[in-house]
């Protein structure tokens, strides 16, 4: 990618970060959004789950696909097609007359959301290339998802009440076409110096995987073991084949050699653990605060806004702190964060009161807001240029397989204890093992960012680093002699 003037890189970005708006809308929208659909379209809390997980589950399962095609063709090409499709998904889903359609639909969007946030990332970290620079535009991208957080709620409470759920996939057309033609004029083309070959068998294990375990957990409560087993059976065997298949290969859609970086192992169980937080929290608190305490969609949403705003605040100034000091900090202030809200509810069932209540949603806002930079930091900072979209990749794999498993456990948790007959009365004591297990969340967010961070980590990074580069630099000096 050639050098880029200051002001040509921040249009780069900001072209970057509306399509991670456009994304994170579409989560927090659709949760402000799901009781309505539940009575439009007569779904189940199964169901439900699928209209979040479809799309969650596509997205996780595509991705480093996605980052290594990006590397392969070039990234700017896999970004317009997945500003295209990500558009026709969403116009899709407006126009679903059923559940099965729209979860159809859903899978279709996130076809198009697999190639946005992953490339993006890849084309920030290549454009820029200073560490203290790249910290600081990781941390706007992450007050994005603040902005989508804050904003989303409550725009998505005002169509829901005013035109209805069908609306909300109606505000990625207008971002999503300017977003497409930004792009056409100010973002250069890139790719790795090297393409890396397709690994059709590792996809489809990676695929079979994901699948098959968000099955097993989402159908439990209701299909029973002799379902589900098989499915988690498949997952199992899914997993043992990657772990044999791709060290075999010479370039394996994931490198196993990254996760002896111990910080990059560390971001991505990190990753899953915040995110399966955000996805069980988002999934918890709209059902709470609509199907138990009866509000409508637009004073859910208000009611959403404290944990949204410290989010938006503090992503920005997570961003800086990882330019200046490091991940560290701001991790063990989001595991910190995170813990004592899911305490909250856990111990001292903080839906009863207002205060309490407030109180756990800003906790949870601050412990995500400083949570996301230093995940994308340290995944992509230790790793050679060339392979800057696999690692972004498997960085926001982890993220969206951490949404899908939350909204997967949770609601296999709430779905297992509610009572359909008194589900007012039934909801919050059903809610606390959920609770509990974002509690655990937020202390693996703790523990995990004050282990991976250290001089020791930094070291097996270092070395993982040289051993990913070693081939291309003795390839490099075989073509040389």
């Amino acid at each position: 990618m050639p050098e880029l003037s200051p002001r040509r890189r921040l249009l780069v970005l900001a072209i970057c970060c509306m399509s991670l708006l456009i994304v994170s809308l579409d989560v927090t929208v659709l949760n402000v959004a799901l009781p309505a659909m539940q009575r439009d379209l007569h779904a189940t809390t199964a169901g439900l789950q699928w209209t979040i997980d479809a799309y969650t589950l596509v997205l996780a399962a595509l991705l480093m696909l996605a980052g290594s095609t990006a590397d392969r063709i070039g990234r700017k090409k896999v970004f317009m097609a997945g500003l295209v499709v990500f558009a026709a998904g969403s116009l899709l889903c407006s126009l679903a007359p059923n559940l099965e359609l729209l979860v159809a639909a859903r899978m279709v969007q996130a076809v198009g959301g697999s190639m946005l946030n992953p490339v993006a990332m890849s084309i920030i970290t290549n454009t820029f290339t200073d560490p203290r620079e790249r910290a600081r535009a990781i941390g706007v991208w992450g007050a994005v998802v603040g902005i989508s957080m804050a904003a989303g709620p409550l725009l998505g409470g005002l169509l829901v009440e005013s035109v209805g759920w069908r609306s909300i996939f109606w505000i990625n057309l207008p971002v999503g076409l300017a977003a497409l033609l930004a792009t056409l004029r100010y973002v250069p083309e890139s790719r790795a110096p090297k393409a890396r070959r397709p690994d059709p068998v590792g996809q489809l294990l990676i695929i079979v995987l994901f699948g098959s375990l968000t099955y097993a957990i989402i159908e439990a409560p209701g299909a029973g073991s002799r379902t589900s087993g098989p499915f988690a059976a498949v997952a199992v065997a899914a997993l043992l084949g990657l772990l044999w298949y791709e060290p075999r290969r010479t370039e394996p859609l994931i490198d196993l050699r990254f996760f002896r970086s111990a910080p990059f192992s560390g971001a991505t169980v990190v990753a899953i653990s915040a995110f399966a937080a955000l996805g069980g929290f988002l999934f918890l608190s709209t059902l709470y605060l609509q199907n138990v305490r009866g509000l409508d969609a637009l004073h859910a949403g208000l009611w959403m806004l404290p944990m949204a705003v410290p989010t938006f605040l503090c992503a920005p100034l997570s961003g800086r702190l990882v330019g200046t000091r490091g991940p560290r900090l701001p991790l063990v202030i989001a595991g910190t964060a995170m813990t004592l809200s899911g305490l909250l509810f856990a111990l001292f069932d903080a839906e009863t009161s207002d205060a309490t209540l407030l109180l756990g949603y800003v906790l949870f806002g601050v412990g995500f807001g400083f949570v996301n930079a230093p995940i994308t930091n340290t995944a992509v900072s230790g790793m050679p240029r060339s392979q800057a979209g696999v690692a972004a990749a498997v960085a926001s794999t982890s993220r969206q397989l951490g949404q899908t498993l939350g909204v997967a456990v949770i609601g296999a948790v709430l779905a297992a204890g509610v009572s359909a007959s008194s589900y007012r009365t039934s909801f919050t004591e059903a809610a606390v093992p959920g609770w509990w297990i974002l509690t655990g969340c937020g202390a693996a967010v703790l523990v995990l960012g004050a282990l991976t961070t250290g001089p020791w980590a930094r070291r097996t990074a270092e070395r993982t680093a040289e051993q990913l580069e070693a081939p291309d630099v003795r390839e490099a000096a075989g073509v040389s002699a």
